[in-house]
């Protein structure tokens, strides 16, 4: 059985392509009748130094990327690159830039079963609706709407889920991550970005080879 490590932050619109492109990869796999595939997700903070409450989106970018025409012309590729393979952004909804460490505290106590719905979910909360994830009220409308128990969210009032956070975000220091997505095939084969469907079906043939 092959696996896979997904790195990912799920205000990374590139990052929610990539995702919805593995997954059109996996299928396409299993309708070649290539080897059962395993998925495990792993939280990464493309800006560590975000506050809790977040910061007003347009801010934290045109600090990061230049002019508001710059922002427009970047924000306008990814709604394009998106639509290209089915997946909807809507920027001109999306107000904040939040912290992602409860969101991905909250991935990281759920059942293995619901993680891949849980962060679909928080991709769509965000970037359809420019919902706040950093709120635990989003957080409580993302589990109700995953049908996740309600007692993760006493649990990440608690604290938990933050070794996790910690492990993943040192694992990623170790591999020398410094973008998402990224791919870990096998504990072997890295691929960073947000590749085609066909490109990924490629690498896993790859892989089952052990190239």
């Amino acid at each position: 059985m092959m696996h896979i490590d997904l790195y990912s932050d799920v205000v990374c619109p590139w990052c929610r392509i990539g995702k919805h492109n593995l997954f059109q990869a996996l299928e396409l796999w299993a309708e070649k009748g290539g080897e059962p595939v395993t998925v495990s997700y792993h939280g990464y903070l493309l800006d560590p130094t975000l506050p809790e409450e977040g910061l007003p989106f347009n801010d934290v970018m045109r600090s990061k990327i230049g002019t508001e025409a710059q922002l427009k012309q970047m924000t306008e590729h990814v709604t394009q690159a998106g639509a290209a393979v089915g997946v909807t952004f809507r920027f001109d909804l999306v107000k904040r830039m939040p912290s992602t460490r409860l969101a991905h505290r909250f991935v990281a106590l759920l059942p293995a079963e619901l993680q891949a719905a849980a962060i679909d979910e928080l991709f769509r909360a965000y970037f359809e609706e420019g919902r706040d994830v950093a709120q635990l009220d989003e957080i409580r409308a993302v589990r109700a709407a995953i049908g996740a128990e309600e007692s993760v969210i006493a649990r990440l009032q608690n604290g938990e889920g933050a070794d996790v956070l910690e492990a993943d975000l040192a694992q990623a220091r170790s591999l020398g991550i410094t973008g998402v997505p990224f791919f870990v095939f096998n504990n072997r084969y890295a691929l960073s970005g947000a590749y085609p469907a066909d490109k990924i079906v490629q690498l896993l043939e790859r892989v089952s080879k052990g190239e």
